[in-house]
This record gives C-alpha cells, structure tokens and sequence, in this order.
C-alpha cells in the first residue's frame, strides 16, 4: 500500500470504512486508482487517459460487467 498520499473515496461508495469503494488520488500528473477491499493495488493511468475513460463511462460505451 502507498503511503503518504491523499486519497479520496468515491461519492458513489456508501460512506463510512466500507471496503467497497472505489479511490483516486493525483501525484505527479497521473491519476492512480484502487479499491477498498484490495487497497495494495493500483491502476496508475495519465490525466489524458482518465479523461477518456470517464467520458466513455457517461457516455455508456463501456458494457456491463
């Protein structure tokens, strides 16, 4: 697990210390992504990337999972 970074929890995530959560933090110019429930590992992607991937996500061209 990464320390030292500020981590924020998705709006989406219940609240509380749940487990089942979805986190992103921002450190030298990349967006680095975790779950709760498996905080050790990250997808680290750049700000270009996210942006896309978000954008995908609203515009629902991604399917269900």
């Amino acid at each position: 697990m990464t320390k030292g970074i500020a981590w924020q929890k998705s709006s989406f995530s219940g609240g509380g210390d749940s487990a089942n959560c979805v986190e992103l933090a921002v450190t030298d110019g990349r967006i680095r992504l975790r779950e709760g429930d498996d905080p050790g590992t990250e997808l680290v992607v750049t700000a270009v990337a996210f942006a896309g991937l978000v954008r995908d996500v609203k515009g629902g061209r991604l399917g269900r999972v």
